[in-house]
């Protein structure tokens, strides 16, 4: 299958071209860069030039494909503060590609996020994101998504739990643990009894390669291996392996301490996938977050996180 992938050269997009490719797929990757490009080369993938406000170029990339996987989002936006303009730019790249497939029964894979669930209840693929959630705005791109389902498309979502995790991760592990080694401490906030759920970046890559060859139309499908680790947990892993004590952060002192990741140190976020291993056949098979923290690999080099 020839694959157009946008997001290719991001954290789970690299490792979804990987995995395509190994299963004898053809992936065409969109890059906006010339470093993207040349990693998307590297992997063994083809470029296609453009970004996800060339709306012509995702037209062009999905019209000559057998299928689409779309993760690419605009993240420096949302991390600044933007949610409804990275939500808006991700939903007229989804209505887009959609359109470009629209009667072929072409599958269309949209990856999206358990975090907008409800806070406190371990979320399902049959709930909806809650409405007071700071990716709220990310449910008209699923809705758009699935209204494809009855427009010839075999659209379906997949979303990650809030920690997708693995050895060269920049995201929010990285960054707790680069917050630890900055403030003295490894923090975690009220009791630390909050949950994230997580998957390791190799187990969500598989999952999107089997919603691209397999996953009915109007799929809502979870990569989620860890239904929820405690914060405290994470904190005394990291803690452990930077010999620093694992505290409370005051709630007054969590955007001072933790920066832009005080927007999740206290929120839980835990999340099911038993629906999607039932019908997928989907099983993670890489370590968990706190196995994988015991690695050591995070702690070798310091690591850039998003600002």
């Amino acid at each position: 299958m020839r694959v157009f992938v946008t997001g290719a050269s991001g954290w789970i997009g690299s490792a979804i071209v990987v995995e395509l490719i190994e299963a004898g797929h053809q992936v065409v990757g969109l890059a906006r860069s010339d470093t993207s490009a040349a990693a998307l080369v590297a992997s063994g993938a083809a470029v296609h030039r453009g970004s996800l406000d060339d709306l012509d170029s995702l037209r062009a990339g999905a019209a000559a494909s057998d299928g689409v996987i779309h993760t690419a989002y605009k993240h420096d936006s949302f991390f600044s503060g933007d949610f409804q303009g990275a939500a808006h730019a991700d939903r007229r790249a989804i209505e887009t590609l959609g359109e470009a497939l629209v009667g072929s029964e072409r599958p269309f894979v949209i990856a999206s996020g358990t975090a907008g669930l409800w806070s406190g209840v371990i979320g399902t693929e049959e709930d909806a994101p809650e409405r007071d959630s700071a990716v709220w705005t990310r449910v008209a791109s699923e809705q758009a998504a699935l209204s494809l389902a009855a427009r010839g498309v075999r659209s379906s979502i997949v979303r990650s739990a809030p920690s997708v995790h693995g050895e060269g991760e920049r995201g929010l592990l990285a960054a707790l643990i680069e917050i630890a080694r900055d403030q003295g401490v490894s923090g975690y906030s009220g009791d630390g009894s909050n949950r994230w759920a997580a998957v390791h970046r190799l187990d969500a890559a598989r999952l999107f390669r089997r919603a691209l060859e397999k996953a009915p139309a109007g799929s809502v499908l979870h990569a989620v291996a860890d239904e929820g680790v405690p914060i405290r947990a994470i904190a005394e892993a990291i803690g452990h392996h930077l010999k620093l004590a694992a505290l409370a952060v005051p709630d007054e002192h969590a955007v001072e301490h933790f920066g832009w990741v005080a927007r999740f140190i206290a929120a839980d976020l835990p999340a099911s996938s038993t629906l999607t291993r039932e019908r997928m056949g989907w099983q993670p098979a890489h370590p968990g977050l706190i196995d994988d923290l015991d690695q050591g690999h995070y702690f070798h080099n310091r690591a850039v996180a998003p600002a």
